[in-house]
C-alpha cells in the first residue's frame, strides 16, 4: 500500500490531521513527518505572548503517524474488513518544546500487533534531529459504524 493511500484512509481531516507525509513504512515500523502550522488557532491561547504546541497535540501527532498509519498498513495486509483504530494508552515523556511552524519527524517501532491491539515505541524529533518526546502508545481496532 502506498503512503498516500494510507493518509487518505486516516479518519481525520483538517484541522485535526497531523500527518503530512509518510517517509517509510513496513511490517515493523513507520516514519512520518508533520509541520505545525504557524496559523493554527490553538496557538492564540497556548500560551499568550509565547505560543508553543500543546503536549496533547504532540501526542496526537505521534499517535496518528506512529500508531494509526501503521495499523492501517497492517490491517489492510491481513483483512478485507473496514476498521478504524482507537487510542487506548499513552506513556510519553516530553523533552523539548515545539514552536509554531516547526516540522517534526515521528519514528515508531512495533512492539506487538495481536488480537486487534497494536503497541509501539515512538520517538519525535525536531528539524535539528533533537529528541522532542518519546514513549509508548497503544491502540485497538474498532469496526466502522
Amino acid at each position: 500500500m502506498q503512503s498516500t493511500e494510507i493518509i487518505k484512509k486516516l479518519p481525520y481531516t483538517e484541522p485535526f490531521l497531523f500527518v503530512d507525509e509518510i517517509l517509510s513504512i513496513s511490517d515493523n515500523d513507520v516514519i512520518g513527518a508533520y509541520t505545525f502550522k504557524k496559523t493554527a488557532n490553538f496557538y492564540r491561547g497556548h500560551f499568550k505572548d509565547h505560543p508553543i504546541t500543546p503536549g496533547v497535540l504532540l501526542t496526537e501527532c505521534m499517535a496518528q503517524i506512529g500508531l494509526v498509519c501503521l495499523a492501517i498498513y497492517l490491517i489492510e495486509k491481513e483483512e478485507d474488513i473496514a476498521h478504524n483504530f482507537a487510542l487506548s494508552h499513552t506513556d510519553i515523556d516530553f523533552l523539548l518544546l515545539v514552536y509554531p511552524g516547526e516540522k517534526v519527524r515521528v519514528v515508531s517501532e512495533k512492539i506487538y500487533f495481536r488480537f486487534g491491539k497494536l503497541k509501539c515505541k515512538v520517538r519525535m524529533y525536531n528539524s535539528d534531529e533533537k529528541l522532542v518526546a518519546h514513549g509508548e502508545i497503544s491502540g485497538m481496532t474498532i469496526k466502522k459504524l
